[in-house]
């Protein structure tokens, strides 16, 4: 009788991903079709794997001020407390209180890479957000603080050698407000990371870097919390324009 075996499994779950992205890589010519298989390949990692209550997609964020960011490869973004999302013709529109996380997905990580990763992270993090009180038997609790955004980048592999050298960090570094990417993966290499309290990157080269990741955006993702409770009149009222 075969013995189950947690390291195979793990390594296999990282091995799929990255065999995913390598045939992706080699065997579609076309950019777009290239960009939109490597875009599926990281969502069904998500999909699949992370706990129910987020849900992953490609979509646009608004805010109650009507204000929409750019197109977002990857949206983590809560299910169970947020109230609508609007989905047309593969068109997927998020409330930006919804959001955990955003990413971008490219076939391979570089200094434009980077920087069009940091604008359209900066696209989600200034949209305008609500927060409620919360009722409950006894009164109200404050509204919630709003959750920090995450925002990364996910490749397969990269044009710098070495990976993770000090390319990668001058390009990080190029903007640490609101472009700031505080998690990325490239699945040939490894993983990177924010730590927010020496505010200085950590590097995880090697290893299994596609289960790696999403351990770690799991990790974040508790630490996260719950989202606000949002004020759903402060869209209605875009019902009278």
């Amino acid at each position: 009788m075969t013995e189950w075996s947690l390291s195979v499994l793990l390594a296999g779950l990282h091995d799929d991903i990255q065999q995913k992205l390598d045939i992706v890589r080699r065997s579609l010519g076309h950019p777009v079709s290239k960009g939109d298989a490597s875009e599926s390949v990281w969502l069904e990692l998500l999909q699949t794997y992370l706990p129910k209550r987020y849900q992953a997609a490609t979509a646009h964020v608004v805010d109650s001020n009507g204000v929409f960011s750019d197109q977002i490869d990857v949206v983590i973004f809560d299910r169970q407390y947020s109230p609508f999302i609007f989905s047309f013709k593969g068109q997927t529109i998020i409330p930006a209180e919804s959001v955990y996380a955003v990413f971008e997905a490219k076939q391979a990580i570089n200094a434009d890479q980077v920087a069009y990763a940091q604008k359209k992270v900066a696209s989600v993090r200034r949209l305008h957000r609500t927060s409620l009180p919360i009722p409950h038997a006894g009164g109200t609790y404050a509204a919630k603080a709003l959750t920090p955004i995450l925002g990364g980048i996910l490749t397969f592999e990269s044009d710098w050698k070495p990976a993770f050298g000090q390319p990668l960090g001058d390009a990080l570094s190029a903007d640490t407000g609101e472009g700031r990417l505080d998690l990325g993966c490239v699945a040939a290499h490894g993983y990177f990371c924010l730590d927010a309290k020496a505010d200085a990157y950590e590097t995880f080269p090697g290893g299994k870097p596609a289960t790696a990741f999403l351990f770690k955006l799991i990790s974040q993702l508790q630490f996260s919390g719950t989202v606000p409770m949002i004020d759903v009149q402060a869209y209605a009222r875009w019902l009278a324009k």
